[in-house]
């Protein structure tokens, strides 16, 4: 299975698994399971710090390598899905992701309920 994580759940895992649902860190865990951390994950990560919303001081691009997690890119026809999405989530990171697991036909990880009203495969 081929799953992209949400941003909350990038960082959950890092420092605060026990917030993550039990199903859910199984299917992190399953070695046969490709767990993708998208670049958009990586752009909100660094706008935010930028902003002095979240503290990112480490590295994030060696962290996703060595958590065993896969890096994706973004690409053009990712972003072609964002022009017949419908707003029910005004978040652009959010909305991203959605649109990059619906051109991919990858899972999406999140707990934001609002990504229940877009069609894509979630856990």
């Amino acid at each position: 299975m081929k799953i992209i994580i949400d941003t909350h759940i990038f960082l959950w895992a890092l420092a605060e698994p026990s917030k993550i649902e039990k199903s859910k860190l199984e299917r992190l865990r399953l070695m046969s399971n490709t767990i993708y951390v998208s670049a958009i994950t990586v752009t909100e990560l660094m706008i935010k710090s930028s902003i002095g919303k979240l503290d990112i001081d480490f590295d994030v691009i060696e962290v996703i390598n060595a958590s065993g997690f896969e890096q994706l890119d973004f690409t053009a026809a990712d972003a072609l899905k964002l022009k017949e999405m419908p707003f029910h989530h005004k978040d652009p990171f959010d909305r991203m992701l959605i649109a990059q697991a619906q051109e991919n036909n990858f899972f999406l990880m999140s707990d934001d309920s609002k990504f229940s009203m877009y069609e894509c495969k979630l856990i």
